[in-house]
Formats: structure tokens, C-alpha cells, sequence
């Protein structure tokens, strides 16, 4: 999938939000938002807001993807661990910023399945999305990855995932409540120690655990 001019200009309106990466931003305006946005609201997938997805959740806006991808710093061959897929769209853009695998966890299958059908079918190849409680630590099995995003608010932590990290691996979500959740990521160092810190604010729904078993 390519981004059309439309699509640039969307890129050119985060930049003058604060968004810099540069990394970031090509990958954004490499993968059309509105391809996974949801269909009554595609109109607005260019906006820098949230958007409703289906059972209850929701699409991140652009500003808090883009600070938590650039926070996450994803280099060319990277193993991820993503945990939340929501619509896919952040999944996409981890393989565009040169992911070389992808294990995605989504609680409703719903989302899972929707999410799949809106990838390109080499990015299948990439990603493997699985319906599951990605904060159960059986869901990063044996572990080993270069980085883990969590796509919610938490209160902590779950310290499985900073054990599923590999040396000089880097985790990225957010820690709090509501509006007062900030950007956190946990470091683990080429000697496996484990340091953590904090960015800004972050407006980011909760993280709720356990698989859906209706949608």
C-alpha cells in the first residue's frame, strides 16, 4: 500500500503538531490510515483524532502513535512483539519502519480478523496476528524480541514482558489513569539489566486484559 498526495499532506500537518521523526513520518505516509480506519469514518482518518473501532475500542490518534513509534526506535530487522492490533494500522507501520517479524496480540477476534484483511498480503508474510490476552505471559512464549509495544494504558508493567525483551531491547506503552497516563519505556541493557523512564503525556485508553470470547 502507498500513500497518495492527500496522504502527504496529512504528514506535512503532523510535523507542524511536533511530529519530527523522519522515520516516522515516511512510514505514515507510506500506509493510508483510512485504509483501516473504520468505514463511517474514513472522512476523518486524516484528522489528528481518535477514532471508534468495533467492540468497544479505539483507533489512537496519529500524534500518540507517532510518539510511541518514535519512542519505540524500530531498526530494519527488529522482532516485535505488538499487543493490542486494534485495526492493524500500527502493525503496518512497524513493518514499514523495517520490522523483519511481527507477533500481534488482539483480545477480539473481531479486530484480529479485520485487521488482517486490511494488510497487503506480503505484510501477512511479516505479521502474525493472534487472538489472545497479550498481557497472559504465555502469549510471548518463549520471548526473544527486540522490542514489545503495548498499544493501551496500564497501571504497571506486567514484569514477563520485560523478561520477554532481549538485550538491548526497549518496550514502549503508557502508565496511569486516563488523562493522567504518560508515555513509559522499559530499557534492557546489553548486560540484561533492566533501567525505566517516562516521556510526556500520553492520552491513551486502558489496556484491558484477557481474550473476548463473544466478538
Amino acid at each position: 500500500m502507498e500513500g497518495s498526495v492527500e496522504d502527504a499532506a496529512f504528514v506535512m500537518a503532523l510535523r507542524g503538531l511536533g511530529v519530527r521523526d523522519t522515520d516516522t513520518l515516511r512510514a505514515m505516509e507510506r500506509v493510508p490510515r483510512a485504509r483501516f480506519a473504520p468505514e463511517g469514518h474514513r472522512d476523518l482518518a486524516r484528522r489528528d483524532i481518535a477514532l471508534p473501532l468495533p467492540c468497544g475500542q479505539t483507533m489512537s490518534a496519529p500524534t500518540v502513535v507517532a510518539a510511541m513509534l518514535t519512542a519505540l526506535k524500530v531498526k530494519p530487522g527488529t522482532r516485535i512483539l505488538e499487543i493490542g492490533t486494534g485495526s492493524g494500522y500500527v502493525t503496518a507501520l512497524l513493518i514499514r519502519l523495517g520490522a523483519a517479524a511481527i507477533l500481534s496480540v488482539e483480545r477480539y477476534a473481531t479486530l484480529a480478523e479485520d485487521a488482517v484483511s486490511a494488510l497487503d498480503p506480503e505484510d501477512r508474510v511479516i505479521a502474525r496476528i493472534e487472538t489472545g490476552d497479550g498481557l497472559d505471559p504465555a502469549s510471548t512464549g518463549e520471548g526473544g524480541f527486540d522490542r514489545i509495544l503495548v498499544n493501551g494504558t496500564l497501571p504497571a508493567f506486567p514484569e514477563h514482558l520485560a523478561a520477554a525483551l532481549l538485550p538491548g531491547g526497549r518496550l514502549v506503552g503508557a502508565l496511569g489513569y486516563g488523562s493522567g497516563s504518560r508515555l513509559a519505556f522499559i530499557d534492557r541493557d546489553r548486560d540484561g539489566r533492566i533501567s525505566e523512564g517516562f516521556g510526556s503525556g500520553l492520552r491513551l485508553a486502558p489496556l484491558t486484559d484477557g481474550r473476548a470470547f463473544i466478538l
